[in-house]
């Protein structure tokens, strides 16, 4: 791992053709090469933890990824890999069994990504979309239409992705811990929220969620009666034109569940809650 790690003037990579990979063993293969202007084809189909992590970090003349084709992943297999690059156009995610960590940063700092890959797995794994997105220039994101999260499983994803406008969908009904934990954290471009359908709510689930979105200006129906822990904690902070709000709670009394949810938001507009509800 680390191999050519700061050889700066590396401009063509080593072809790479195993097909059956071991733990860390392209680990910041090729970390700030910052001449490598194309990567090798990585045709392996058997991963293994960590196999690509930081693979490619701050290559900044990489703009084209190689193409990715296993099916079943391995933990913090693609994390960081692409992180910091100058990539434009994402490589394909065929996966269809995901495992801890996966996608983790694996575009973070991508400045130059527009256009997220398809990411149609149902079932997902612990932290498998952290930061997967953090800073990119992503206009659209990504259909989401996992049921089964997983603990922080899309936390921080499109964190500062300014350009992104309109949130995807996100069908699920049972949430985990941490699952929507800083998803458009501080991407000021949002105006349109996704629905929140789900009525069971798990500790710190939107924690930091819209926080500092400050395009937006109405927030999604928050139909679940009882909270829980830090579930709302800052999920609408810095929101400033933020002015409608439906919350329909009626047991607010877990640990901080409500600490800093509409700090800095619109100072006048509509707050709609339950008619039950007499201490808000």
């Amino acid at each position: 791992c680390k191999l050519f790690q700061d050889c700066a003037s590396l401009t063509t990579a080593p072809e790479l053709p195993a097909t059956t990979l071991a733990p860390f063993c392209y680990y910041g293969l090729f970390y700030n090469c910052a001449g490598l202007t194309t990567a090798p084809e990585l045709p392996a189909t058997t991963l293994a933890d960590y196999c690509y992590s930081s693979m490619f970090y701050h290559c900044a003349s990489l703009t084209t990824a190689p193409e990715l084709p296993a099916i079943t992943l391995a933990p913090y297999c693609y994390k960081s890999m692409f992180q910091t690059t100058s990539l434009t156009t994402a490589p394909k995610l065929p996966a269809t069994t995901l495992a801890e960590g996966c996608y983790r940063s694996m575009f973070y700092n991508c400045a130059g990504l527009t256009t997220a890959p398809e990411l149609p797995v149902m079932t997902l794994a612990k932290e498998c979309y952290y930061q997967m997105f953090y800073n990119c220039a992503l206009t659209t994101a990504p259909e989401l239409p996992a049921t089964t999260l997983a603990e922080r499983c899309y936390q921080n994803m499109f964190w500062k992705c300014d350009g992104l406008t309109t949130a995807p969908e996100l069908p699920a009904t049972t949430l985990a811990p941490y699952c929507y934990n800083g998803m458009f954290y501080e991407s000021d471009g949002l105006t349109t929220a996704p629905e929140l359908p789900a009525t069971v709510l798990a500790d710190y689930c939107y924690y930091q969620m819209f926080r500092g979105c400050t395009g937006l200006t109405v927030a999604p129906e928050l139909p679940a009666t009882v909270l829980a822990d830090y579930c709302y904690h800052d999920m609408f902070r810095d929101c400033k034109k933020l002015d409608h709000i439906t919350m329909l709670a009626t047991d607010i009394s877990a640990p901080y569940c409500l600490t800093d949810w509409v700090s800095g938001v619109a100072s006048t507009g509509t707050f709609t809650k339950a008619a039950a509800m007499t201490s808000l």
